[in-house]
């Protein structure tokens, strides 16, 4: 079982920035990936960047270039860095974890919101 707790989402205005954690913990698999999917109101929830144990990140599109998904493995957290934010950020950011082992399977967190407006 592992448990997910976002923290860092709030109101910011366009252009601005914002940095999103999700801190993991109970039974840790060396090999995993975390992420960060977001759902806007009245869409579907996306994926918005990952990042496996060993450091390699991937990023939707539209994301690329202004957000930055880090992770500190002794703490057992991601980071995300949302520079450059726009209204159509605005939505609710999941942590996602997902074991790489035998029993691989994933695990949400409750859910940060962020929202960008004036």
């Amino acid at each position: 079982q592992v448990q997910l707790v976002e923290s860092g989402g709030g109101l910011v205005q366009p252009g601005g920035s914002l940095t999103v954690s999700c801190a993991a913990s109970g039974s840790i698999a060396s090999r995993n990936v975390m992420g960060w999917f977001r759902q806007a109101p009245g869409k579907q929830r996306e994926m918005v960047a990952t990042i496996t144990s060993g450091g390699r990140a991937n990023y939707v599109d539209s994301v690329s270039g202004r957000f930055t998904i880090s992770r500190d493995n002794s703490k057992h957290t991601v980071y995300l860095q949302m520079n450059s934010l726009k209204p159509e950020d605005t939505a609710v950011y999941f942590c996602n974890y997902r074991r790489l082992d035998w029993n691989a399977k994933d695990y949400w967190g409750k859910g940060t919101l962020v929202t960008v407006s004036s």
